[in-house]
């Protein structure tokens, strides 16, 4: 029977990240993945051949910088590069703006819709770079308890920081800064990004604040693109966790964690095979974790109790396209290659839009007109589509797990169709350039990549469900309820997105506790 010092169920980026940490500390280390290619949500498929999509994670940014140094990931072939412009968001009157990392630029652009919203930018721009020098710090460390996020309200000025941080809609933070309504909206369409929520909710500042702390190559703030689509930064991690030591195997679907006395002996695959080791970890969402491979026989009810309320409410519907040429943006008109194809694409015309958009997902219904962010990436990475063509990957919201009427399996198509006319609306040329379309709906993102009800971020990111409170309070720390059991993925602080923060940390909380382990 095969034994191993540490088994990582599921090689999606933060078990890849766990495992290359794990291994490089010398620990025998096996990762397993259900499906036929690592990379969980973070990957790169064809949609036809010779044109290769993000088929569901779509931008980087978010993955720490000191991950990609220790484990020498520019080595084993990560490439990273800072969109520019950072986003293109037309509007029905065919005016447009465009964001670039260029604060000047910036300043003109939004000064086309308010003077006083241009004057407004730096002081908008260093609330963020405060929320990222409060934030940042803790992403790669244990998860604080609001007992220390406490101890920073010293002076009035921190309280209200806070406040409109944890507390407030994005709407109504976008609001104490801005007039514009196109302004507001092509900044604030993160805030309900993978999200099921709208402008108006609560909480959605954070969700805002969560997906500002981008850095690549040593800028601040910033979205950006890998070589060979996201799957490059997958790709580079199995390569590192190989190197320093890793075994990872693929079609390898864990049936069970083999559970001891209290304690993860190993697992238990769906083929029947045994393999032991002395630690497990798993990628795998809380739910799936805790009520699936784990099982509520090993858990105190108190705590399954609270694995079952854990929000897991999904928004996000992906449509992959394989194009003949460049859409033509009433907007900006050409097909010619230009600035505006090369970012980050949004359509909502305005916060309104998205709460009604949202309002439809909380009646089971999908949004007949939907946010949609859209990127090109073969614009500026042409190994991605053959020569003169390209791909198109737009993450489309809302899209509720139940429906209201029929499945996803009769309304996907549906649903794709309708966001195509979306986009028409403002790139009439578009149809008549689709070589062939696929989409993944929430149901198609559980059954294929193993995401509860289609959650790509392993659970809500509102403050409730963050910090000491992920995935449950008491239960924090990676550590879990099974003795040498830790959870490793995304349903651990720090929370969602390409970050790698939560692999790296459970590794960490792995070897703190190895000389017990090893010993015992």
């Amino acid at each position: 029977m095969a034994s191993y010092d540490a088994i990582v169920v599921g090689a999606g980026h933060n078990g890849l990240v766990a495992g290359a940490y794990l291994a490089k500390a010398g620990l025998k280390t096996l990762l397993l993945e259900r499906r036929g290619i690592v990379g969980g949500a973070c990957v790169t498929e064809e949609v036809l051949p010779g044109f290769r999509v993000s088929s569901l994670s779509y931008t980087c940014g978010l993955f720490r910088p000191e991950i990609k140094e220790e484990l020498q990931l520019a080595k084993f072939g990560l490439e990273e590069h800072v969109h520019d412009p950072a986003l293109f968001l037309p509007f029905p009157d065919r005016r447009s703006i465009l964001w670039r990392p260029d604060a000047a630029w910036n300043a003109r652009e939004v000064a086309k819709f308010s003077e006083a919203d241009a004057k407004a930018l730096p002081r908008y721009d260093a609330f963020w770079e405060e929320f990222a020098e409060m934030v940042e710090p803790t992403m790669l460390a244990p998860p604080v308890s609001l007992a220390e996020l406490a101890q920073l309200v010293t002076t009035p000025e921190a309280e209200d920081f806070i406040r409109k941080t944890l507390l407030m809609s994005v709407q109504d933070l976008l609001d104490d800064f801005f007039e514009s309504e196109e302004v507001k909206v092509s900044l604030g369409t993160g805030a309900v990004s993978g999200t099921l929520a709208g402008p108006r909710t609560p909480g959605t500042a954070f969700v805002l604040g969560h997906h500002s702390i981008g850095t690549i190559n040593g800028a601040k703030g910033v979205w950006g693109w890998t070589k060979g689509g996201m799957g490059g930064i997958t790709q580079a991690l199995a390569a590192s966790a190989r190197h320093f030591g890793a075994e990872i195997r693929t079609n390898a679907d864990v049936a069970r964690v083999a559970v001891r006395d209290g304690k993860a002996a190993g697992v238990d695959l769906a083929d029947g095979t045994r393999l032991e080791s002395k630690v497990v970890l798993s990628n795998l969402d809380p739910k799936r974790t805790f009520l699936g491979i784990v099982g509520r026989e090993h858990l105190p009810a108190d705590f399954t109790h609270a694995i079952d309320r854990y929000r897991m409410e999904p928004s996000s519907f992906k449509l992959n396209l394989a194009l003949k040429g460049l859409p033509d943006f009433s907007a900006v008109p050409g097909t010619n290659l230009a600035l505006h194809h090369q970012g980050i694409i949004d359509i909502a015309p305005d916060l309104d839009y998205l709460e009604r958009a949202y309002e439809d997902a909380v009646h089971g219904r999908w949004s007949e007109e939907p946010y949609i962010e859209l990127v090109i990436q073969s614009t500026v990475d042409p190994t991605l589509a053959p020569k003169g063509m390209h791909t198109l990957t737009a993450s489309c919201k809302f899209a509720p797990y139940e429906l209201a009427g029929g499945t996803w399996d009769t309304e996907g198509e549906k649903f794709a169709e309708a966001i195509l006319d979306t986009l028409e609306a403002y790139a009439p040329n578009l149809r008549g350039l689709v070589l062939a379309k696929s989409w993944i709906t929430p149901l198609d993102m559980e059954r294929e990549y193993g995401l509860t009800r289609g959650d790509v971020f392993h659970g809500a990111i509102f403050p409730y469900q963050m910090f000491s409170f992920r995935p449950v309070p008491g239960w924090a720390r990676y550590r879990t309820p099974v003795d040498r059991l830790y959870l490793c993925g995304a349903g651990a602080h720090p929370g969602g997105g390409v970050l790698g923060a939560p692999g790296h940390n459970a590794a960490m909380a792995v070897l703190e506790d190895w000389p017990r382990i090893a010993h015992g």
